[in-house]
């Protein structure tokens, strides 16, 4: 079997094994979900519910008229108990709604619709209305990815099932557990923009779910599963769309410059629940493990679960972590507050121990240029850090810094231990605050 693949790219230990072959499971509800109104990029949300109100399970609690946004929903039956700034996973402080859960939370999406007589109209705004977000860890509003501009014609669509980040495998799951729904909601997305060809592309270390889909396409025209090389960050858009159809996409423009749409496995098919049955985005899978992890776990989580919860449903810690992240461990976010929730951008919680995790102190560069032999975007990853250091922030544009999508395989193979992702993301923020200035004058 030829595998397909991208120059560039590290190949970091996977670490599946725990949980590549573990059925997902329902997490417990929590007593309490705190829901962030801001879980997407674009335009921050407003909450359209006050404290003391009684919300539904699906109710919309916060939206924005912005066309680049995405509502939330109330992921719980329950009452409003406060709205107020809690920390998110980055940190910051974030505004959010407090609901306290009723005992009992019934079964609100049971019954499917036939979705075949769905217009691309009528599937856009099921995305808008279910707050659908790419649910690989992006979390770009999928109503604006299905909406492509008029001079943009899409003509393929590429379910991205690589699942390329370490220890995660609540993508795996869903194409071996729910592998209908995933082709269901690829041809609602090819039905959307037009595209006559749909290619759902699969790292080769899951040869499982490579050859059920393979067997649920068998007959369906222009849709094909490839198999890909397993390699990081084979999953990452412009990667991925280079590997599958050897196109590439230039750099600071969209996968649409190339007539692509790319989407995760969790987004197609939570984009099938919300046309089949009226669901918004108030859960998903995701991955629970490493060595402090006593059960590691494939959960079903609502939105706005507090991390500590999520921990308790599988056992909880044991062993000393010495870094818990939210995310994988190369593009995640570590956690310094266990009461930060599950948002729905949110793929797995990972508990480390001192040998999984290297905390030696950065060093000077050494002048190795490995970040570049690694990077996938042919940037230039050491000047970037240059620049931010000396708070060169156009200079560190100029190398790259926007174009870089975080992957983090420069810091992965770095001998110094220099975090260039930190270094491109202070970068980012400082070119978008200097930017709003600039608008703003």
């Amino acid at each position: 079997m030829e595998l397909k693949t991208f120059r560039g790219g590290i190949h970091p230990p996977y670490k599946k094994e725990a949980t590549a072959g573990k059925a997902t499971v329902k997490s417990s509800v929590p007593g309490e979900v705190v829901i962030p109104v801001q879980q997407h990029v674009g335009a921050p949300n407003t909450p359209t519910v006050k404290v003391g109100d009684r919300v539904e399970a699906g109710q919309k609690i916060g939206s924005s008229e912005a066309f680049i946004s995405a509502p939330v929903h109330s992921s719980v039956s329950g009452t409003v108990k406060a709205i107020e700034e809690r920390p998110n996973f980055t940190g910051a402080p974030t505004n959010s709604i407090v609901i306290t859960a009723d005992a009992s939370q019934p079964d609100k999406w049971a019954e499917k619709k036939d979705v075949s007589g769905l217009s691309p109209e009528q599937i856009r705004e099921v995305a808008k209305e279910a707050g659908l977000v790419g649910l690989g860890g992006a979390a770009f509003p999928t109503f604006v990815k299905l909406t492509p501009p008029k001079d943009k014609p899409i003509d393929t669509v590429i379910i991205n099932g690589c699942e390329c980040e370490p220890f995660l495998t609540c993508d795996h799951r869903l194409m071996m557990e729910r592998p209908d729904d995933l082709i269901a909601g690829l041809k609602l997305m090819m039905k959307v923009v037009g595209a006559q060809r749909g290619i759902i592309g699969v790292e080769a270390n899951k040869m499982d779910a490579i050859d059920l889909l393979t067997s649920k396409v068998s007959g369906e025209p222009g849709i094909e599963v490839v198999a890909l090389e397993v390699k990081y960050p084979e999953g990452a858009e412009k990667m991925l769309i280079e590997a599958v159809t050897g196109r590439r996409v230039p750099p600071q423009k969209l996968p649409s410059e190339v007539s692509v749409l790319v989407q995760n496995v969790g987004t197609a098919i939570a984009l099938y629940e919300a046309a089949a049955l009226g669901k918004p985005v108030v859960e998903r899978v995701l991955t629970v493990t490493g060595p402090c992890i006593k059960e590691p776990k494939n959960l079903v989580v609502k939105v706005g679960t507090p991390i500590s919860h999520v921990i308790e449903q599988c056992g909880g810690l044991v062993g000393t972590p010495v870094k818990i992240i939210m995310g994988g461990p190369m593009t995640g976010w570590a956690q310094k507050d266990l009461t930060a929730s599950v948002v729905k951008g949110t793929s797995g919680i990972l508990a480390l121990d001192a040998a999984t995790v290297d905390m030696n102190a950065e060093q000077r560069c050494v002048g190795c240029d490995q970040c570049l032999d690694a990077c996938p975007m042919f940037l230039t990853p050491n000047l970037i850090v240059k620049s931010a250091r000396l708070g060169k922030w156009e200079e560190a544009d100029k190398y790259g810094a926007r174009d870089c999508f975080e992957c983090g395989a420069c810091s992965y193979v770095c001998p110094s231990k220099i975090p260039h992702v930190a270094y491109v993301r202070k970068s980012k923020a400082e070119l978008a605050a200097a930017s709003e200035v600039k608008g703003g004058a």
